[in-house]
This record gives structure tokens, C-alpha cells and sequence, in this order.
């Protein structure tokens, strides 16, 4: 079973933000089940989150809800990500999330990020934001990523099915990251190295990756 989540940073009911979070879910959902790959997905929305995020930047604990989300999150074998653009970067409500996260909840777990926003400007918030972002948070970020314009969404123009195949190669690309890193390579990874003369009781995360890049390279010392 792989365990997805979604992190939307909408501030509106209904938000284009957790729209394209929820197309970008499917995508994923449908790819990885042609493999036979379950999965079960938690949606975690930042806007019923704010005056809890507000309370433990300013006293260090987190509240009942926001701990849930917290769990979500670190539980996950992979994470959906999808914040509005303001101001050429994520928003300030999606940034607290991750400010307040605990340390290390992300390590080594892929990430498929998304942004929207009103035009085309601020497509590049991807890769000057939201990319270093998580790689600071040692995420494994998926290579492809998805920004979605108003005009992406309900247009009459071809911009609808164009998105359509963004999300598709994004989740695609994603799937592939999480097949390679999630939690049947781990298991893998660690049968690899209780064969090579690895502790009986499973491989360190090091060791784990020196067995999954072995077998990605073939075999190769």
C-alpha cells in the first residue's frame, strides 16, 4: 500500500489550488495502479490550519489538528504539494506549514510540487521557490512539476486539455520517483543488502540507497 498526501495552501472555498492538488492525485493514483500499486491518499488543507499554525509559530507547540496534519504528512510515502503564487512565491500560510513542520518529517521522501495563479507570470515560482524549498527539506523532489494559470481552468480554448497533459507527465514522472523510492524499493533495498551480508534486520537508510543504486545500475560494485 502506498500512502500519498496533499498539501493545498488554497485560502478559498472552492480554490483552483485544491483543484489542481486533486488532478494531480488522480494522475498519480491512476498511474500507479497500472502496476497493481494501492494506494489510500490523506488531504491536508491549510486554511482551517491557520490560526493553529498562527498559535505554534508563536508558542512552539502544535494543537490537535495541526498534529494530525503533522503525522499525515511524515507518514506519507509521497507528497502532493500546491500552493497559490503571490508576489513571485508560495504564499505565507503555505510557508508556515513548513516552517513549523518537525524537523526531518521529509527526509528522503519524493515530492511532486504545483502552483496556480492568476497568469502566466508567475510560472516560475516552481523552480525559484517551491524546488529549493524541499530540497532544503531533503525531499526528493519529482523532476517534473505543475503551474496552472485562471485561464487553465473551464477555458474554451485548447488550455484545458494542455494541462490535462502536464498533470499527466508530471504524475507519471512522479510515480516513477515513487516507485524507485517509496516503500516496495525500501523493502527490496533491504532484501538486497541482507543478501550482500546486511543486518538481518533491515538496512540503515545508507544502506538502503547503496542497495537501490545497485540495482538501478545492475548490479554494478
Amino acid at each position: 500500500m502506498m500512502k500519498l498526501a496533499v498539501v493545498s495552501g488554497g485560502l478559498r472555498e472552492p480554490s483552483s489550488t485544491r483543484l489542481l492538488a486533486d488532478r494531480l492525485l488522480a494522475a498519480t493514483v491512476r498511474d500507479l495502479a497500472r502496476d497493481g500499486t494501492d494506494t489510500e491518499s490523506a488531504i491536508v488543507e491549510l486554511r482551517p490550519l491557520a490560526h493553529p499554525l498562527m498559535d505554534a509559530m508563536l508558542t512552539g507547540f502544535a494543537s490537535g489538528p495541526l498534529e494530525e496534519a503533522f503525522t499525515a504528512v511524515a507518514e506519507a510515502d509521497g507528497l502532493i504539494v500546491v500552493t497559490p503564487a503571490f508576489n513571485a512565491s508560495y504564499s505565507g500560510l503555505f510557508k508556515s506549514f513548513f516552517d513549523v513542520l518537525p524537523v526531518g518529517s521529509l527526509a528522503d521522501t519524493p515530492v511532486l510540487i504545483g502552483a496556480t495563479g492568476g497568469t502566466e507570470r508567475h510560472t516560475l515560482v516552481l523552480e525559484h521557490a517551491l524546488r529549493p524549498l524541499f530540497s532544503y527539506l531533503h525531499a526528493i523532489v519529482s523532476p517534473r512539476s505543475v503551474y496552472a494559470a485562471t485561464s487553465d481552468f473551464g477555458s474554451t480554448t485548447d488550455s484545458g486539455g494542455a494541462l490535462d497533459k502536464r498533470i499527466d507527465a508530471a504524475a507519471s514522472d512522479f510515480a516513477r520517483v515513487l516507485r524507485s523510492c517509496g516503500p516496495q524499493a525500501r523493502r527490496s533495498a533491504a532484501g538486497a543488502a541482507e543478501e550482500e551480508g546486511g543486518p538481518v534486520t533491515g538496512a540503515t537508510p545508507e544502506e538502503a540507497d547503496l542497495a537501490t543504486m545497485r540495482r538501478l545500475l545492475g548490479g554494478a560494485d
